[in-house]
């Protein structure tokens, strides 16, 4: 019997420069996310000390995101969270490989290592038409 591939259920934006920041939609969600789907050098956010979504940066192979585009998906990061109707809120990021799952820990709860906080306004991209 083949093993069935789960992918998880995500918000995609498309930012500029072929960028896109993907936002798990539950707890599972958010582990298939940054535990399986994200690439080690993918950027990782998630609001800081509030439950929220975490959002996968990735781009073209071997980009290196400009501070806007890492700016654009924390502010997804934010959106996708507690704090969606607050001012500016901090959203950590680290590289995905710096995330890891606590044994017997609840979906969703993960921890993590060389942080970054950045602080944002909570927002998404307009759609593209």
């Amino acid at each position: 019997m083949k093993e069935k591939i789960i992918e998880p259920d995500v918000w995609k934006y498309t930012l500029p420069g072929g960028w896109e920041a993907l936002a798990g939609k539950t707890g599972a969600d958010n582990d298939l996310l940054s535990l399986k789907t994200a690439q080690a050098n993918d950027l990782w956010f998630h609001v800081h000390g509030l439950p929220g979504s975490h959002v996968i940066l990735r781009g073209p192979e071997g980009a290196v995101p400009d501070a806007a585009i890492v700016k654009q998906a924390a502010a997804v990061a934010a959106w996708h969270s507690k704090a969606r109707n607050a001012g500016i809120v901090p959203v950590s990021c680290t590289e995905a490989k710096n995330v890891s799952k606590p044994r017997g820990a609840k979906s969703g709860t993960v921890t993590i290592k060389r942080e970054k906080t950045i602080k944002v306004r909570p927002a998404v991209p307009e759609p593209c038409t």
